[in-house]
């Protein structure tokens, strides 16, 4: 008998279950089989670290770009300007994970021999969480420093229109116990938080986003831009080093003449730029020197005293335990995800791995 779609407030998934499934979907759309794997992973960890905005839900998007001609399933990437430890990257208009990883391989490939690297890739799509590209240069054992252009969603300080993107930055090293990964927008938040606030039927905290009159708002439903992170000017400085890094780096569109992910013209890529660095700590002060020294900056600040019931913890702590705890128990997935994926397993022949009940 044909499994129902089960309706309820919040799904939960196996981590393999749910790689499969979107593996088998961006093979299905055109995509290589080894670059649906590794978006799929992508995607996957994303979620498992509790990133739920960068995540899974980014897969229909992800599919609909395939469909509609923005994103490229079997993009030629290629080095179009280089020197020994820099490259200029044409993504052709790939997926941005795709081009993300291609950049990342790049990079560290060049900074094992040349002891740093720097690769501005051009003419990409979305790329999802930028956490994805400096942890994998972390795990070969380099810091990886790594940041994207993006579309207009924050207003500058003083200003009342969306002018810059959240333009995040990821920096990480280390690895286990010892990661350390910052990934951070430039703005206050994420577009992604206000919408799932405004899901939830949950009002903003104060200084998150303004109205269509440029005034703040708590409202999700009012939010017309983003407010740049902290103080303000100093968010603005932030994201404006983020668009110069990449976009005008590159030689790519500036944050306000990006389409949004949402409503961008269908048969053209995107063209959003991201930049990665990378560095070797063996031609600093040695790798030995440099892990123990990892050690001891992560531990020290974790020991640092509390000013409450919650440890001082350091960037990548809260993703890590998060980790930990939905792969024992499953990813949770909104009500929207969770019915997309059951419907694209039972597409494709595969609600065998699901249960009738639920996704589990």
């Amino acid at each position: 008998m044909d499994k129902v779609m089960p309706v309820a407030d919040q799904y939960r998934i196996a981590p393999n279950v749910a790689e499969a499934i979107a593996a088998r979907a961006l093979t299905d759309a055109g995509v290589a089989s080894a670059d649906s794997a590794a978006v799929a992973d992508a995607l996957v960890q994303t979620s498992l670290r509790g990133i739920s905005t960068h995540g899974l839900r980014l897969l229909p998007q992800y599919l609909s770009d395939i469909e509609h001609g923005i994103a490229n399933p079997r993009p030629v990437c290629t080095v179009v300007r280089e020197t020994g430890p820099t490259a200029v990257l044409d993504a052709d208009s790939a997926l941005g994970i795709v081009a993300g990883l291609r950049g990342t391989e790049e990079a560290v490939r060049r900074a094992s021999r040349f002891g740093v690297s720097v690769v501005v890739v051009r003419n990409s799509n979305h790329f999802g969480a930028a956490s994805v590209y400096s942890r994998a240069m972390a795990k070969a054992g380099m810091i990886g420093w790594v940041m994207t252009s993006c579309s207009p969603r924050v207003a500058p300080f003083n200003g009342s229109k969306a002018h810059l993107g959240t333009n995040p930055i990821s920096v990480a090293a280390g690895a286990g116990d010892h990661e350390f990964v910052l990934d951070m927008a430039t703005s206050q938040v994420c577009l992604g938080e206000i919408r799932e606030r405004g899901r939830q039927g949950e009002p903003l905290e104060e200084g998150w986003a303004k109205d269509a009159a440029g005034r703040p708002t708590v409202d999700a439903a009012q939010v017309s831009t983003l407010m740049p992170l902290g103080a303000g000017h100093k968010g603005q400085g932030l994201g404006m080093v983020v668009s110069l890094m990449t976009a005008v780096l590159a030689g790519s569109p500036l944050d306000w003449e990006l389409e949004h992910i949402e409503s961008a013209p269908h048969g053209r890529g995107r063209q959003v730029a991201h930049f990665l660095m990378c560095l070797d700590p063996a031609v600093f002060g040695g790798d030995e020197a440099f892990d123990e020294r990892m050690r001891t900056f992560v531990d020290d600040t974790r020991r640092s005293p509390s000013t409450g019931a919650e440890p001082v913890r350091v960037p990548g702590d809260p993703e890590r335990i998060t980790a930990a705890r939905n792969a024992a128990h499953g990813i949770p997935l909104d009500p929207r995800t969770g019915q997309r994926l059951y419907g694209l397993a039972a597409d494709y022949g595969m609600d065998n791995l699901l249960p009738t009940t639920g996704i589990a």
